[in-house]
């Protein structure tokens, strides 16, 4: 039932076409006009038997960030990779625009139930 949430996450963002470049919690070098970070929220156990878990969610926050503003964010692609991947989408929110890199944010919440 264990599974690594961060290589579900991975898998699903590196199968978005045509690349978008993501990184886990903070994007290191150079930023690119858009880009994604992603992070865990959340992870409660949902579930149990005989005193052993048998489900938890997981609460994945995927920000977009793009210099262009909200309207150009990738959001569309990014929602069918992770329901691919077998994410509910759920709860979205604009971030405070990046003072220093000019980049607009937007984060969005994805649901994964193990």
């Amino acid at each position: 039932m264990t599974i690594n949430i961060f290589e579900v996450v991975n898998n699903a963002l590196a199968s978005i076409e045509p690349a978008i470049p993501f990184a886990a919690d903070t994007f290191i070098g150079s930023l690119p006009d858009t880009y994604l970070t992603y992070f865990l929220i959340s992870s409660p156990p949902e579930q149990s038997a005989d005193d052993v878990e048998t489900e938890r969610s997981y609460r994945i926050q995927i920000s977009f960030w793009g210099r262009t503003g909200i309207a150009g964010l990738p959001t569309a692609i990014v929602d069918a990779a992770m329901i691919a991947a077998g994410f509910i989408p759920s709860n979205f929110r604009q971030l405070p625009r990046d003072q220093a890199s000019q980049h607009f944010g937007l984060a969005k919440d994805y649901i994964y139930l193990d």
